[in-house]
């Protein structure tokens, strides 16, 4: 048994929140405030309701506090239809499917039909309101507003006469204050077993079993059992710590209800006893002296007294006290569980506590484990660096595979939701097609993806060879991509090394508006695609990130291939031969860039080059299309100065001469450049020296930074990517 889905409304972010669930691991990825904690919180409060995990008045999701606001202060008070048409409420639903393996013993009671094509369980766990509490919430909410508005009469006569800088006027509350004072009045726990259209996959409200009715006699925790691990840990490398060690009376404890591990157990039990005579026979000695002054106060009868001093070790509590981690210094010398670093005592004290959950789900001995059994663990990176990341989510998916096994049982699978924000778990994760990408669609509202719909979305497209390179590029290179608030896309070495000094230089020579932030202020990840940022179309509508494509315009020509004597070539039958040569933009027939004829189809060269910066922004519909508001932005060589349009990035920075004089300047700096007297001769253009003159791109732009102030003052950002910027730049699309 398994769940499929799970379903979260009005809780926080969670306005109406899908969450796909994968048969093991599923990896659940998302920038701060995404509602990674919020799915936690949701599904530990509904399913482990207690006194400690009661819903708050905080707990509702904004919008959805707003709209209960407005259904209780209208005028207009609903009849008990009305109200009744919607779900009035937080709610959770499981999603669950089960086969003809599966234990039908807890089960049986919450199936809402007998048609053996239906396989799906559906578990609903309500916060919600009711006619009759909406009624007297309506009527309690009316009374607290007329004693507030008398309060506040009261003191304005009490202050009445005072100069008005000392009046203290009493500040009337309003809905939102009432609400979180009496919420838990109105609001009540319900959960039940909810019919579904299995071939519409549509659940039936209004048809299911309330489980709180005593006649029906489920319990759910049978059913279903619900563990986490907090990304609140309270491991510290304090030398008084010692959490480690006391998680091995935890392991004991669990492992002793079970009796999984029964020869060791009882081999512990026996030395125990050994050691309890040993003991008892020191006892005498050392307490002899305190033994025979409390005998001498005698009794009633003579013996009743006599007390004797014995040793009785209770097995949870001596591991308790008394047992420590240590860790192998080398072969002869360890050292004590707090000389680790913190990020080690992290990952060993998120396996320890991984082995205490894993008893937990086993159960007691006479127990049969539920019949769904889901860990999430939140956030393991934290404390630790890039490699033990990696080690981690390599190896935790091997632990945790074979499930809850325990014997005279059948063998359980473990469903397990990581949650991160760590591109290093994220590239190294086995199932890539387990990510589920949370996107924050507004201020109140989350949606979940799946990466495995990216994938059938490609593969629909016939572009299966396109999802394998971005998998793999992902996974190698950038997996930061899934956690940036804005992304950039270029095309080489040359904007790689540049870009965040252009970033840098811009932010101090342009001054910020209202809705703007310093760019290196941002959360921006630089992505080298070489021109085949096409690739990645797909990938950068599935995160929504605000996305500026920097590119050439690579213009070329056709013309005839000559020989080095400047003869024409020709064909065995003699034809001429011709292929396309790289030009000046204004000879340009077409361009070669993958990127531009993706995202232009179809469009003359000419008209390519009239495009305004608003033109070149995208949003995608079923296609991509031309969109003021879009997040997609492309950004290529536009005329600049001199009237003159460059063809590529080293082409549109020698067009400007006072990057020219920089390099004169520094010219006997410049290893990256050749030819250096063609930038004195001035029959050549920034063309003919983008051609020419560059030895080595990278070199060329480490050159810049080298001889450059601190500032990046020296020299000039060319039009077309400073424009990018600026777009990039703004908060707002």
């Amino acid at each position: 048994m398994k769940i499929e889905s799970v379903l979260i409304r009005n809780f926080r972010l969670l306005k109406d929140l899908k969450l796909d669930l994968e048969k093991d691991l599923s990896l659940v990825l998302g920038k701060n405030n995404s509602g990674k904690t919020s799915i936690l919180s949701a599904l530990d409060k509904f399913i482990n309701q207690s006194e400690n995990k009661k819903i708050s008045a905080d707990d509702f999701n904004l919008s959805y506090k707003e709209e209960i606001k407005n259904l209780i202060e209208s005028s207009n008070e609903l009849s008990e239809e009305d109200f009744n048409k919607d779900i009035q409420g937080i709610t959770l639903r499981i999603i669950a499917s089960y086969s003809d393996e599966d234990d039908f013993e807890n089960i049986s009671k919450l199936m809402m039909d007998l048609d053996p094509n239906n396989n799906y369980l559906i578990l609903g766990y309500d916060y919600s309101m009711h006619f009759n509490e909406y009624q007297i919430f309506r009527s309690d909410f009316k009374a607290f507003k007329i004693d507030e508005k008398r309060k506040l009469n009261e003191s304005i006569k009490k202050e009445k006469g005072k100069p008005e800088n000392e009046r203290k006027l009493y500040k009337e509350k309003g809905f939102d204050i009432f609400f979180k004072l009496y919420q838990d009045k109105y609001f009540r726990y319900k959960r039940k077993s909810i019919a579904c259209d299995y071939t519409s996959r549509v659940i039936l409200e209004n048809k299911f079993i309330d489980l709180d009715n005593s006649s029906t006699k489920v319990n759910l925790k049978n059913v279903i059992n619900f563990k986490y691990i907090s990304a609140r840990r309270n491991v510290t490398n304090k030398e008084a710590d010692k959490t480690l060690s006391s998680q091995t009376s935890q392991i004991y404890e669990r492992s002793e209800k079970n009796e999984e591990d029964s020869k060791s157990i009882e081999e512990f039990k026996e030395t125990l006893i050994e050691t309890d005579e040993t003991l008892t026979n020191v006892y005498t000695t050392l307490f002899e002296k305190i033994v025979d002054k409390v005998g001498q106060f005698g009794g009633i009868k003579k013996g009743e007294s006599v007390i004797k001093v014995i040793s009785s070790l209770e097995r949870r509590e001596l591991l308790k006290g008394n047992t420590t981690v240590v860790y192998e210094h080398d072969a002869s010398n360890s050292l004590p569980e707090f000389y680790n670093g913190l990020g080690y005592m992290n990952l060993i004290s998120m396996i320890f506590e991984i082995e205490i959950l894993l008893q937990e789900f086993k159960r007691a001995k006479d127990e049969k484990p539920a019949d769904i059994n889901l860990l999430f663990i939140e956030e393991p990176e934290a404390h630790t660096h890039p490699q033990m990341q990696y080690v981690f989510i390599t190896n935790i998916q091997s632990l945790l595979e074979e499930g809850i096994i325990k014997g005279g049982c059948t063998n359980k699978k473990l469903q397990y939701i990581i949650s991160t924000h760590s591109s290093h778990i994220v590239s190294n994760c086995k199932d890539f097609n387990a990510i589920k990408y949370l996107k924050k669609e507004s201020q109140n509202s989350i949606k979940a993806k799946n990466l495995k719909d990216l994938e059938k979305d490609y593969l629909k497209a016939g572009e299966e060879k396109n999802y394998r390179f971005l998998k793999q590029y992902l996974t190698l290179n950038r997996s930061e991509l899934f956690f940036a608030d804005k992304a950039i896309f270029i095309e080489g070495d040359t904007e790689r090394i540049l870009l965040p000094a252009m970033m840098k230089k811009l932010d101090l020579e342009e001054a910020l508006l209202a809705d703007e932030l310093e760019l290196l202020s941002q959360n921006i990840s630089i992505v080298e695609v070489g021109n085949y940022a096409n690739i990645f179309e797909r990938f950068i509508n599935f995160i929504e990130v605000k996305s500026l494509v920097i590119t050439d315009l690579d213009s070329v020509k056709r013309d005839f291939i000559r020989d080095n004597k400047g003869e024409i070539k020709k064909t065995k039958n003699g034809i001429d031969r011709q292929a396309d040569f790289s030009c000046r933009v204004i000879e340009g027939q077409k361009t070669t860039n993958p990127t531009l004829n993706f995202f232009f189809p179809s469009l003359l060269f000419s008209d390519l080059l009239s495009k305004s910066v608003e033109e070149k922004r995208f949003l995608k519909e079923s296609t991509w299309t031309n969109n003021k508001n879009g997040f997609l932005q492309i950004a290529f060589q536009i005329k600049d100065v001199k009237d003159y349009c460059p063809r590529s990035f080293e082409d549109a920075f020698f067009n400007i001469d006072e990057n020219i004089n920089f390099i004169k300047k520094n010219r006997s700096k410049f290893n990256g450049l050749k030819n250096m007297k063609l930038f004195y001769d001035t029959s050549k253009d920034a063309y003919d020296l983008g051609e020419k003159c560059i030895e080595s791109k990278g070199s060329f732009a480490i050159d810049i930074l080298l001889n450059s102030d601190e500032n990046y003052t020296e020299w000039k950002i060319p039009a077309y990517i400073k424009q990018g910027l600026l777009w990039l730049r703004k908060e707002q699309i």
